[in-house]
């Protein structure tokens, strides 16, 4: 799945975002610049976690950004990557709530998307991959840790 992420183009490194909004916003840049997704996407899942709270935040330090099922303006179904060296707070005072690591997920195709799930899933079990992939700075060194973890 790394190598996947950069082979497509779908992945993202920066120093960090102003706040939670901003983040999301970033991590959805590489699947609009593909057209996986419309513009409208970023701000349909800062809706969603405005409307439900920081249900993104799957574990401290990692975010999967998603909308609903049946979202408007996605195209394609594909996962990209984006890591911040400075995590942002989804919940003020609440560490558990910050997040380094964005996984944002499109969906249109249901079958696609399972599969998708289950190897996200898979490497997010890893907790030596995690801790790896918040050093990350660069394409290669996620085709590294992609040798080094996954293949």
């Amino acid at each position: 799945m790394l190598r996947e992420f950069v082979e497509s183009k779908h992945y993202k490194f920066a120093d960090g975002a102003k706040d939670w909004k901003d983040a999301i916003r970033m991590s959805c840049e590489p699947l609009e610049a593909d057209g996986t997704v419309e513009a409208n996407y970023k701000e349909d899942i800062i809706k969603c976690v405005e409307k439900y709270g920081p249900y993104i935040v799957i574990v401290p330090n990692v975010a999967m950004p998603h909308s609903q099922e049946g979202a408007e303006g996605v195209n394609k179904t594909a996962i990209s990557f984006m890591k911040l060296e400075n995590p942002v707070s989804f919940e003020p005072g609440d560490p558990e709530k910050d997040a380094q690591l964005f996984f944002t997920l499109a969906s249109c195709n249901p079958e696609q998307h399972l599969d998708n799930m289950s190897r996200l899933s898979e490497m997010l079990m890893n907790e030596e991959l995690l801790e790896a992939l918040a050093k990350a700075k660069t394409a290669e060194d996620l085709l590294e840790l992609q040798k080094k973890y996954v293949d």
